[in-house]
């Protein structure tokens, strides 16, 4: 059983080696992760010029379970919208706060600003840096 939802600043920070990323390592095997943050991690690559077939080897191997994004965490990411608009979160990232909501499980992230919003949006926020 998943122990923690990754955001895809957190999986990130680990597959480039910045800081936190050998919090996120330790905590991979028992990560969950919204196949809406693992899109947001995927397309990161893909900007840069990576090709296809170079991010499926390096991103489906991961030992992360991915969540689809189902009709109840849609409902919830919108519901957040207005909660955490003033910190400027992404719909990806409202995406990831729901997961954690709905499994009441700490969501990891490098973003500070979602401190601002961890109250509101009833979800247990840790900083990997």
């Amino acid at each position: 059983m998943s122990t923690v939802v990754l955001d895809a600043s957190a999986l990130l920070a680990l597959l480039r080696g910045e800081p936190g990323a050998k919090k996120v390592e330790g905590a991979l095997g028992d990560a969950r992760m919204s196949v809406v943050n693992m899109a947001e991690v995927a397309s990161h690559f893909h900007r840069l010029g990576m090709p296809s077939d170079v991010v499926d080897q390096m991103l489906r191997p991961l030992p992360v379970t991915l969540v689809p994004a189902d009709a109840e965490l849609c409902w919830e990411a919108g519901r957040l919208r207005r909660l955490t608009a003033e910190a400027g979160l992404s719909l990806g990232d409202r995406f990831c706060l729901a997961l954690a909501k709905r499994d009441k499980l700490p969501t990891w992230t490098a973003d500070k600003k979602w401190k601002e919003v961890a109250d509101v949006a009833e979800v247990r926020v840790v900083l990997i840096r």
